[in-house]
């Protein structure tokens, strides 16, 4: 879903997502995966901000190591955490060893297929729009492999985390060991799928998105990974 911005005037680029927020946990709530917009802009100026917001690492994301430092995310992290529920999400493989460098995407899911529960945060713009971002750690071996660019991944919760991370009386240290020891690697499941993800002209909305498409050109090693020689 698109939410409409500039006084019903434009329609924002970034999408409507179900997050559970911490001032509401028992309800899912529709809100703007834009990042953590300042409570000192207006929603007309969410999508100028997030353009500023890219030169200097932030964008959709907000990075966890500063979740308590940045005065930018300090009140969102006392008290505007959030969980975002999704059935699996997507990182790019970029291969590089070609004429023409091109991204190769890797659909993550876990093994038992349950809900992964993304950790972010959110806030308000001084008309009311409600924007978040989600929060992302330094990579770990799987993640490493395939974001081999920023050496990022998203901060996922175990199940058993997210009243802890919803609580309103939790503290700094709390917060931050649910970080430091969120879901492993081992819980995880990632295949490459078709690039007609990252194709604007191409209806990427679809069931068979996340089949496992296998190419050539991928250097690193996965599970289910032809022999060399199969393709």
């Amino acid at each position: 879903a698109k939410q409409i911005v500039n006084g019903g005037t434009k329609q924002s680029l970034h999408p409507l997502v179900w997050i559970l927020p911490q001032e509401n946990p028992n309800f899912l709530t529709p809100l703007m995966w834009g990042g953590v917009v300042p409570s000192w802009k207006s929603g007309s100026e969410i999508e100028d901000f997030y353009k500023e917001s890219i030169g200097y690492g932030s964008g959709l994301n907000a990075t966890s190591e500063k979740m308590f430092t940045s005065k930018h995310f300090m009140e969102s992290a006392l008290h505007r955490r959030c969980v975002v529920p999704v059935t699996g999400f997507f990182e790019p493989y970029r291969v590089l060893d070609v004429t023409k460098p091109f991204s190769i995407p890797f659909h993550f899911e876990r093994r038992d297929k349950r809900i992964i529960n993304l950790a972010g945060i959110y806030n308000f713009t001084n008309d009311g729009h409600a924007t978040f971002a989600i929060l992302t750690k330094s990579a770990t071996p799987l993640f490493e492999k395939i974001h081999h660019n920023k050496k990022r991944r998203p901060v996922i919760l175990h199940d058993p985390q997210i009243e802890n991370w919803l609580n309103g009386s939790a503290e700094r240290k709390d917060l931050e060991h649910i970080m430091i020891n969120d879901m492993s690697d081992e819980l995880l499941l990632d295949q490459p799928i078709s690039r007609d993800l990252y194709l604007n002209k191409v209806d990427s909305n679809r069931a068979d998105i996340t089949t496992p498409v296998h190419y050539p050109e991928i250097g690193i090693e996965y599970e289910g990974k032809p022999q060399r020689g199969l393709f």
